[in-house]
């Protein structure tokens, strides 16, 4: 037994997804000329609301393209607590961007009042200029939690009117759009660049998009060759994201129901710190005495898991993972909980 709840990116393609990679039309993607690249971008940019979007490899390679497509070196961004592209992109947006971020808020979440109370405008004398305002919805290290969509309008709103632009860390948004029951494109409409991760909770082995205006895209093609993301042939990956759109949103419900069949268990468990009600998507992030010793003693029992810090411990529900496989994993889990010593 092997029950991988490490993250949704450990999924596998399906047989009819490999099929559709096969029997993807190609050409020269640097070019222009991939029909199935193409085809994908024209499907996201629709699905977002969007003029045009752009396939990159990775959504770290998304985020990295949009801070330098909305920034100049020097500038300053503001991002949530615990971001992306703070903790889980090694330092790019210094190294590649040359910004820096301030944090705000808690739990994945801030206000537009937190947005103003952190701006810092040009000209200034000291300080860097505030020029991009960063959402991530849903939140990876808050939990899978869903950014509300009254607060990301509102802060939106106020960037816009401090001329700064605004990106939506959007990676699992479609898991957002599914559990609010919100259009993609409502949710996405605020911002003037959004990301979409394909290889998460969608199945695909590789991909990720950006969608905005089509000035903001051309500037985006200029730094994902930058980045080395300029591909050729890539309409064999980008059939499996556009398999994974027709086949795999709707789906993500289940993943969301499993997460919290596993987070209603795991919160009746002595020696686990978990909030049931807070678990909104296929994210579960919890508390024990010794992350790293549960971790590994899950593992010994077939379950992956994540540490998230020394008491903090991460679960992601996904595709490749049945409700049955989830009873299996919380057991082992609760019991695995149940042995560690009280912290």
């Amino acid at each position: 037994m092997r029950i991988d709840l490490r993250s949704d990116t450990v999924t596998l393609p399906s047989a009819p997804m490999r099929a559709a990679m096969a029997a993807a039309e190609v050409g020269d993607d640097q070019y222009g000329e991939d029909p199935s690249v193409n085809r994908l971008q024209a499907d996201v940019a629709a699905l977002l609301g969007k003029e045009a979007a752009l396939f990159l490899p990775t959504g770290t390679m998304a985020n990295q393209v949009a801070l330098r497509t909305l920034t100049h070196p020097g500038d300053d961004v503001i991002v949530p607590w615990e971001a992306h592209v703070v903790l889980h992109e090694t330092g790019g947006a210094g190294a590649n961007a040359g910004v820096q971020l301030t944090q705000v808020g808690h739990g994945g979440l801030y206000a537009a009042a937190e947005f103003e109370t952190a701006f810092r405008p040009p000209g200034h004398m000291i300080y860097p200029p505030t020029t991009l305002i960063v959402i991530e919805n849903t939140h990876n290290r808050g939990g899978g939690r869903i950014f509300p969509q009254a607060d990301a309008v509102a802060i939106c709103d106020a960037a816009r009117s401090l001329n700064v632009a605004s990106y939506c860390d959007g990676a699992r948004l479609l898991n957002a759009a599914v559990a609010t029951g919100s259009p993609a494109a409502s949710l996405a409409a605020p911002f003037d660049l959004v990301s979409l991760s394909l290889s998460k909770g969608l199945g695909a082995p590789i991909g990720s998009m950006l969608a905005g205006s089509r000035a903001i895209i051309d500037t985006a093609v200029r730094y994902r060759r930058m980045s080395g993301g300029a591909m050729r042939q890539a309409g064999i990956v980008a059939a499996a994201g556009s398999y994974a759109l027709r086949h795999n949103v709707e789906r993500l419900a289940d993943d969301h129901a499993n997460a919290r069949l596993i987070a209603n268990r795991l919160a009746d468990c002595p020696g686990v710190g978990l909030d049931a009600a807070a678990v909104e998507t296929n994210i579960i992030v919890f508390e024990v005495s010794d992350a790293n010793r549960f971790v590994a003693e899950c593992r010994e029992r077939g379950v992956l898991l994540n540490a998230f810090g020394p008491r903090s411990v991460r679960a992601v529900t996904h595709l490749d993972v049945d409700r049955a496989a989830c009873e299996t994993a919380v057991e082992v889990m609760t019991t695995v909980a149940g042995e560690l010593p009280s912290g």
